[in-house]
């Protein structure tokens, strides 16, 4: 089963391709996507929606998987937030990608070990998951952990269980 993770945001959007076969794991590509803050609103999320689809065109995953919202003190960052996580959702469910959400806490007890683990402890466990992606952004970092979450708590449906050639 080939797994985009998404790691939505509105200034960068963090993106991971992972194959999962019989729970062994494959880095295949990462990578973020990045808006300018003074671009009008819906040109941002509009080039977010584009690339993702490139993404989804270049590496033909079977699945996608989005990091659920988590609860923001600023209405306004929770507000665009939530604008660049319908796009993260839109993108792969429109061009036919089933999608699954995962918590971020549920991420990073997977990941990590830990609930509340931080962004540097992801990253370094991507390395040793993961040791052919290099060096990467944190956004693409996190968006391989979402992939990883996927790969370990995939439903059981016929949509999770595609395998590549």
């Amino acid at each position: 089963m080939r797994i985009l993770g998404i790691d939505p945001g509105l200034t960068h959007t963090g993106w991971g391709v992972v194959d999962a076969d019989q729970g062994r794991l494959s880095f295949v590509a990462a990578g973020r996507i990045s808006s300018r803050a003074g671009q009008d609103m819906a040109m941002r999320l509009a080039g977010i929606y584009a690339d993702l689809q490139s993404v989804i065109t270049l590496h033909h995953p079977d699945a996608a998987a989005v990091e659920a919202t988590f609860v923001n003190a600023n209405p306004a960052s929770a507000l665009k937030l939530g604008q660049a996580r319908g796009v993260a959702l839109a993108a792969p469910a429109g061009m036919g990608l089933p999608v699954f959400e995962y918590a971020a806490n549920l991420v990073k007890k997977t990941v990590v070990g830990a609930w509340h683990a931080g962004k540097d402890q992801i990253a370094m466990m991507i390395k040793i998951l993961l040791p052919r992606a290099g060096d990467l952004a944190a956004d693409a970092a996190d968006a391989l952990a979402i992939a990883i979450t996927h790969a370990h708590h995939a439903p059981l449906t016929k949509e999770s269980k595609c395998s590549r050639a």
